[in-house]
């Protein structure tokens, strides 16, 4: 497979740099990094997006991420290597990126299991991580960005 074109958030000037100050706004939430980073692996695993998949895991390794969290994330209901605030996390991407799935696309269940574990700055970043995942993976994967390609 080959790209059709660069990132466009590299081509646009001022595009990447508005989106990695939205990244620094997200980490500086107060939720854990590991949540974070497990919340943007799972959201670019439904996308399907290989080059987030790529960069998330290496990115979630460095957070310290293990490999048996890393290897079930994307069955994160069976597995029993989450908590349950990550387990409520995952839910809400899961739910925020699927919106046309169902009517009711982010439940009142969904919303409020996460907010029973985070506060309404937490919740901020945690649904500012989803759709900021869900921007890239819809870049990458609509110009073809190669898994790998980012170093």
């Amino acid at each position: 497979m080959q790209s059709r074109m660069q990132n466009p958030a590299f081509i646009l000037p001022g595009a990447m740099q508005s989106i990695q100050e939205l990244f620094k706004a997200v980490h500086a939430g107060g939720v854990d990094g590991q949540t974070l980073e497990l919340v943007h692996l799972r959201v670019s695993q439904i996308n399907g997006c290989s080059s987030c998949v790529d960069g998330g895991t290496k990115t979630a390794r460095k957070a310290g991420v293990s490999e048996e969290r890393l290897a079930t994330v994307v069955a994160w209901r069976e597995a029993p290597y989450f908590t349950e605030e990550e387990r409520a996390a995952l839910a809400l991407a899961e739910a925020a990126t699927r919106l046309s799935d169902r009517a009711d696309a982010v439940s009142d269940e969904v919303w409020d299991r996460a907010a029973t574990y985070f506060d309404e700055k937490q919740l901020a970043a945690i649904v500012l991580m989803i759709g900021v995942t869900n921007l890239f993976n819809r870049l990458n994967a609509t110009t073809r960005q190669i898994a790998g390609a980012w170093g």
